[in-house]
């Protein structure tokens, strides 16, 4: 579970306590990878420090994006995670380091970012020593077709074992069939957020998270054993939405309900 994101408390105040946030999870849940991010080198220090056990470090595909986000440049990015990793592998309990390949499919900034781009940022991202290279659809632009074509080209040059989760984001109501494409690809690992809440700031346009809750409702219904109790998960959502009343959340699967034909992958049906 991603519980943090260590980025400058003057910018995003509401961040200010990630390294409390950090490491309470981790007093509490012992067993829970905790996974955070951190932009800079002084966002992965102060993780490493709270304990974060895989710790994820935001590249944009975009140059606009990157300026606007980091405040850098595309290679100024990769050279800092290079140097990043490079401290990482001193540690004695070195942490995962995974890049997320921001803007993968399109830029509010920029435009359209050519997927030549991507796969040469995914591919610098790799010889600057990360653990794995994930795609982020930032603005949620992406299609089935394009999803498939990113997914291959990449795993084919970094390799099936360095490439991560893919990173979806619901704006224009396409997330799912995305999924659908990159199960047919292998792709293993989807991020997504309760309620479909998040977006990114930096990026204009760019609205929720997939929603948990639909992606499970999909998985499970497709005979794909998540190991997540659907309705366990919308009641956590529950308190989650009782907590933030102010916020607009997504999910589908809350708003119309669990259908009466619903079968999880271990046979547990509606009740």
């Amino acid at each position: 579970m991603e519980v943090a994101s260590f980025v400058p408390p003057a910018t995003l105040p509401q961040m200010a306590d990630a390294t409390e946030l950090t490491r309470s999870v981790r007093r509490t849940l012992p067993s829970l990878r905790a996974i955070v991010l951190a932009p800079n080198f002084r966002g992965l220090q102060d993780a490493v420090a709270a304990g974060a056990r895989q710790i994820v470090i935001p590249v944009s595909a975009s140059q606009a994006h990157s300026q606007a986000n980091v405040r850098r440049s595309i290679e100024q990015q990769i050279a800092a995670v290079a140097q990043a990793t490079a401290w990482v592998r001193t540690l004695p309990e070195a942490p995962r380091i995974e890049a997320g390949v921001a803007t993968a499919f399109g830029c509010s900034l920029q435009g359209v970012v050519s997927e030549r781009d991507v796969v040469s940022t995914a591919v610098g991202l790799v010889e600057a020593g990360v653990d794995v290279v994930s795609l982020a659809d930032t603005l949620g632009y992406a299609t089935p077709s394009q999803v498939k074509r990113l997914v291959k080209a990449i795993r084919s040059e970094v390799g099936e074992q360095r490439f991560g989760n893919l990173h979806l984001h619901d704006t224009l109501g396409t997330a799912l069939a995305n999924i659908c494409a990159a199960l047919e690809e292998g792709v293993q690992g989807f991020d997504s957020s309760l309620g479909g809440f998040g977006g990114c700031p930096y990026a204009p346009g760019s609205a929720g998270n997939v929603a948990t809750e639909d992606v499970v409702y999909l998985l499970e219904s497709e005979g794909l054993d998540t190991g997540i109790d659907l309705r366990a998960l919308i009641a956590a959502g529950d308190e989650l939405r009782a907590a933030m009343p102010e916020e607009q959340f997504h999910s589908r699967i809350v708003s119309a309900g669990i259908p009466r034909t619903y079968q999880s992958a271990r046979g547990c049906g509606h009740s």
